[in-house]
């Protein structure tokens, strides 16, 4: 057995609930992955000694410990930076408790990180029922030198994978976040014009599906799922960006965190005056970030953010738009209102032809 005196990836599960999963993840590290490696578990908030009787036998294993977190913050920023904060080995990775790996999935990403002296390793993912996650979208076959702009890689929120540690010193999560509290994180590792793979065709990380308490899926109001925007919008290495680089995540985050707000709550009660009026100066924030970057959105999309920016507009007529624009098939979803961004790199057609082609 591989003493974790010498590991060649530290991976941190954070867990704050005995309600989770956490010996399911654990175990699908150990059982399956010949690479040097600690997994350190982060009891965020609760008891060890109730997560050790959950980790059962794995809870022996030499390459397992256990830190205990306490801050009282309910967000996954602060354990995850914990563990990362005890890490040693030259490579990182982060996995939430309810997660787990297909077998072999970390041998691969060294594997993946050796052919390409790669600093970071993006794992592809899956569902765990059984969907596959076509983000990010990167150029069709690319598996290594990705690009943060090129590769579309600001669809990848998550830092899952591996992380060289003497590339990103210092770098952590935002602390505080509700949700969102990697995205700075992220976002440095993407355009940071370090040597990044992708482990396209590797085992999955898989995104478990049976944890009714995971912190980032409750609705929350428009202003505190946001909370980590002004820390993001002030950094300096994110201020430091180029024009592409921030047209890339504001389109990125219109499709994503503005109409996803939109879409995953449902509830015309949900939206009042107030959380119409914050979803509009979020969104303002975000466009003026980037100034015409909205140009290369689908037509069905600009209605979307049309009725986004004017508050006035029903609330049934913007959830019939935001309906409208995932009909990926229709001509208004396929189109830009801009013909001149007509196939642009970020405009429908050439996003949804890298997606469909992202795991060949």
């Amino acid at each position: 057995m591989v003493q974790p005196s010498d590991p060649v990836v530290d991976l941190v599960v954070a867990v704050h609930s005995t309600a989770r999963p956490v010996e399911r993840a654990v175990a699908s590290v150990l059982a399956h992955t010949r690479t040097p490696l600690r997994v350190t578990v982060v009891c965020h908030d609760v008891d060890p000694g109730l997560i050790t009787e959950k980790l059962g036998a794995s809870a022996d294993d030499p390459r397992v410990r256990l830190i205990e977190h306490r801050d009282g913050v309910r967000s996954p920023s602060g354990p995850f930076n914990r563990g990362m904060d005890e890490a040693t080995a030259p490579f990182v990775s982060i996995m939430g408790s309810d997660d787990l790996l297909e077998p072999g999935t970390v041998d691969s990403w060294v594997e993946r990180q050796r052919a390409g002296d790669a600093d970071v390793v993006v794992t592809h993912l899956r569902h765990a029922a059984g969907a596959y996650v076509p983000t990010p979208p990167v150029r069709p076959w690319r598996t290594r030198r990705l690009d943060g702009s090129r590769d579309r890689l600001a669809y990848r929120s998550a830092p899952l994978g591996l992380v060289r540690r003497s590339a990103f010193p210092g770098l952590r999560l935002t602390e505080g976040a509700p949700v969102g509290g990697d995205i700075a994180f992220v976002l440095a590792l993407w355009f940071s014009g370090r040597r990044i793979s992708y482990d396209r065709t590797g085992p999955a990380y898989v995104i478990g599906a049976d944890a009714a308490d995971r912190v980032t899926f409750r609705p929350k109001p428009v202003a505190e799922e946001f909370t980590y925007l002004s820390s993001l919008l002030s950094d300096e290495s994110f201020l430091g960006l180029g024009p592409r680089e921030k047209a890339s995540y504001a389109v990125k985050f219109l499709r994503v965190q503005v109409f996803g707000a939109v879409h995953n709550r449902p509830d015309p009660d949900f939206w009042t005056v107030d959380e119409r009026a914050a979803l509009r100066a979020v969104t303002l924030r975000v466009l003026a970030l980037a100034p015409g970057a909205e140009r290369v959105l689908s037509i069905a999309d600009r209605r979307v953010l049309d009725a986004v920016l004017d508050p006035g507009t029903p609330v049934e007529v913007l959830f019939e738009r935001s309906v409208a624009r995932r009909r990926f098939r229709s001509p208004a979803a396929l189109v830009t209102r801009d013909l001149t961004r007509l196939l642009a790199r970020e405009a429908p057609l050439r996003f949804m032809v890298a997606s469909v082609l992202s795991r060949r």
